[in-house]
């Protein structure tokens, strides 16, 4: 019986070659868009879940309490320690410190560096207790005692031939920022792409007094600094741990800092997951993309509906001889769930090489994630799981229903060539389909529209500096002379306008704000202060505008002047700018003068309120050099200050960067976001497309006669396009009064998190109505004109 079921199927399909290639390539795009996104959410979701020890591993956050909540992904250094140590329900405990922009080298054997490298995300000192939490794959060494010891170093596979091309490691030696050299211990797979944790530089955790020179550094319980993860034994709780952080506060923190320090227990699960700690992926987001995922695949399901019910008449005389010779209605089930299912079988296949040619896109954009996302995944046990489930429920939903509709024709009625509208599922099933099309696509369109003007906005919002043709280089020394050395010579290369030291732009990415004392208060201020640092030139060079007061008047060493914000100025109640000045600013341990006051500048991302910002000069914060350059020399100047650069700092690494690419970094999710919406609407638009033609088609069948006797009597073409038009702007219009308000609630609630937000306008909702309307008059068109066209002697024909 299957055997038959198969070959009738075959030869169905072959017969109606071009309704099958529409049924196929519909359901293949609907079905590739959400495989897509399947697979993206599916990774995002599976990130530090394949550890053992995962669901009974906790990751330690600081919550600092000022007038607001400062939160902090580490803790005080020996907490990791004392909760190893001192509770027993505590099976193991990690601490680790990730360290950035620190130059790698291999030694030449003469004093300096045959190879060095600048390493700033897979870089952490950790301690040999990293191996008992993660899971962590060995080539060499043991993993027990490989970094037990100070300036030793864990190397993984990749980078071991990044640094010793193919010789054996084990042994060899690594200089590390030019301070220490390091001996290659240890050999590690490489990590996988979903962790929070890349590292493939591993120095042992002990190796940091020593960089510091205090014996006692890894004691000192000040403000968070190192990240810390335990694992709990079998059957302990997240409540025991947090009734021990209590404990921990009251014996081992100063009374301030036990008042303001809040500990708490995450699950690793979440790491990914939470935003406010340095989380890629909120929880809302994925729903929401699953979401997504189905509209896009019930998109595909109605159009093959459309499509298989609209040829349905063509085949009621196939069922009525069916029916006549003895098929029952499950036999005729069965024959139609047989074709849809090899229709639905070529989709998939179809659908994961398409898939697999636009993940290459996809893994580039989210390269900072390390994506290596492929159509592979899919076959893995634990995503096999939902992918079959997808494709039996897209066989079903697209199936199910023309199988009803086919199989309960009468007989009699099918042989006569007798079958009404209403007999194959009638229009107000279609249209109820179509109405749900053009509710996922206007819905689409009004994202679309919306989150092209936010990102534009964004990109063109006024950040209260300038950061056209300003390059940014590292500055690897504190020590002031050779700062100033550097400063005059890349002042005297020609294309180079002027030169300003500081830590790092204006906007960049955000370090947690300090606690700081004003004026003659015997307390900390309830709200912390964001420091920037920067020279005299700093505010000239980036064009920040003095409201009040003056600039800071020398570079020196012992500059004890400190420049505010506008932000300041309302957080601490005053009146007016001018009230600020003289006043004492105690901050960093030290006392300054407030000289100046500035308008307000982006600090960070756009997502938030400009925060109190206090801008220092402190010249052994000094990161960077900020340099003005001219914009119709840029190349030849950033040459010739690589070439200064180098003469003067031979062991490090240059890397220069212009300040609006790194503010555009900010931008990179809603970047990532735009472009999946755009391409998705463009999807859920032809999926909405190939679903009106089902129903034009669908329309031209059942009203050939209606059109034949309306030609008869004189009705023209034009009004005969009206009854297509006429129907089709109802169902349209049906789909934007259900589109509109949900759009309008979606795109509003996602604004709501930025602080810089476009205002939702009626035109927006209206282009969209427009842009469906227009699409959809296009599709309809052809179907329409050539049955308004057609020979009303054909049409009135008798069967």
């Amino acid at each position: 019986m299957l055997g038959n079921y198969l070959k009738i199927s075959l030869r169905n399909l072959w017969r109606n070659r071009l309704s099958s290639v529409i049924s196929t390539v519909g359901l293949s795009v609907g079905l590739a868009s959400g495989l897509t996104i399947f697979l993206l959410v599916n990774w995002l979701f599976s990130f530090d879940r394949y550890h053992t020890k995962a669901d009974r591993t906790y990751w330690i956050v600081t919550d600092i309490r000022h007038d607001n909540l400062v939160p902090s992904d580490a803790t005080p250094r020996p907490l990791g320690d004392v909760l190893r140590r001192d509770y027993p329900f505590v099976e193991t405990a990690v601490r680790l410190e990730l360290a950035f922009r620190k130059i790698i080298g291999t030694p030449d054997g003469k004093g300096g560096l045959a190879k060095k490298f600048e390493e700033s995300r897979n870089i952490g000192f950790v301690e040999p207790q990293f191996f008992e939490v993660f899971d962590v794959k060995w080539a060499k060494g043991n993993p027990k005692t490989a970094l037990t010891a100070p300036n030793t170093v864990v190397l993984s596979e990749r980078y071991a031939r990044k640094y010793f091309d193919d010789a054996d490691p084990i042994g060899r030696t690594l200089r590390f920022d030019n301070q220490t050299n390091l001996t290659v211990t240890g050999l590690i797979k490489n990590p996988p792409s979903n962790t929070k944790l890349p590292l493939e530089v591993l120095v042992s955790y002990a190796t940091l007094p020593g960089l510091t020179g205090d014996s006692h550094f890894l004691q000192q319980w000040g403000g968070p600094n190192t990240l810390c993860f335990v694992a709990l034994r079998e059957g302990a709780s997240a409540a025991q741990l947090a009734r021990a952080f209590a404990a921990i506060r009251r014996k081992y923190l100063a009374a301030p800092e036990a008042k303001r320090f809040d500990f708490r227990a995450l699950p690793l699960s979440d790491l990914n997951h939470n935003p406010q700690y340095g989380g890629h992926a909120p929880r809302p987001i994925l729903y929401a993309l699953i979401i997504v995922g189905l509209f896009l695949v019930m998109a595909a399901c109605i159009n093959f509906i459309n499509v298989a019910t609209a040829r349905a008449i063509k085949r009621s005389k196939e069922v009525g001889v069916r029916k006549a010779i003895g098929s029952t209605r499950g036999q005729l089930i069965g024959q139609f769930l047989t074709e849809t299912t090899l229709v639905v079988l070529a989709a998939v296949g179809l659908a994961l090489l398409l898939t697999q040619l636009n993940l290459p896109l996809l893994n580039t954009a989210l390269a900072k994630l390390n994506a290596d996302l492929s159509v592979l995944d899919v076959f893995r046990p634990g995503s096999l799981l939902w992918f079959s489930g997808l494709v039996l429920g897209v066989i079903l939903l697209a199936g199910f229903y023309p199988s009803v509709v086919l199989s309960q024709f009468n007989p009699v009625a099918a042989l006569r060539g007798r079958m009404t509208t209403q007999q194959v599922g009638g229009v107000s099933v279609r249209r109820g389909l179509v109405v749900g099309q053009f509710f996922i696509t206007q819905l689409f369109v009004i994202g679309a529209i919306v989150v092209t003007r936010q990102v534009r906005h964004m990109q063109q919002a006024d950040l209260g500096f300038n950061k056209e043709s300003v390059l940014t280089v590292p500055v690897p020394t504190t020590n002031p002379g050779q700062q100033q050395t550097l400063r005059e010579q890349l002042a005297q290369i020609p294309g180079v306008e002027q030169v300003a030291l500081a830590g790092d732009p204006p906007a960049s990415y955000r370090r947690p704000p300090v606690p700081f004392t004003y004026d003659r208060h015997p307390e900390p201020e309830k709200f912390p202060v964001t420091v920037k640092t920067g020279d005299k030139d700093y505010v000239s060079l980036f064009k920040l505008k003095l409201i009040a007061g003056r600039n800071f008047q020398t570079n020196d060493s012992t500059n004890n002047e400190a420049l505010v914000n506008q932000a300041m100025i309302s957080q601490l109640g005053l009146h007016s700018p001018g009230e600020i000045l003289g006043k004492r600013l105690a901050v960093f341990g030290s006392d300054k003068t407030v000289v100046g006051v500035v308008s307000d500048f982006q600090v960070g991302k756009l997502h938030g309120r400009i925060p109190p910002t206090a801008l220092l000069n402190r010249p052994a914060d000094f990161a960077m050099a900020a340099l003005k350059l001219t914009p119709a020399t840029l190349t030849t100047t950033v040459q010739a200050v690589e070439d200064v650069w180098n003469q003067q700092f031979p062991q490090s690494v240059f890397r220069a960067a212009f300040v609006d690419d790194l503010v555009n970094e900010f931008y990179l999710t809603e970047r990532i976001l735009l472009g999946l919406i755009q391409v998705f609407s463009l999807v859920a638009i032809l999926m909405g497309c190939l679903g009106v033609y089902g129903l034009v088609a669908f329309m031209a069948e059942s009203k050939t006669k209606e059109i034949g006797v309306r030609k008869v009597l004189g009705a023209t073409s034009a009004q005969l396009l009206w009854l297509f038009g006429r129907e089709f702007g109802k169902l349209v219009l049906l789909g934007f009064l259900v589109a509109a308000p949900l759009g309008w609630w979606l795109m509003n609630t996602w604004l709501q998190g930025y602080e810089y937000r476009i205002e939702l306008s009626w035109w927006i909702f209206a282009l969209a109505a427009l842009l469906t309307a227009g699409i959809t008059l296009l599709t309809v068109s052809y179907e329409s004109v050539k049955a308004a066209l057609t020979n009303p002697v054909k049409s009135l024909r008798s069967e």
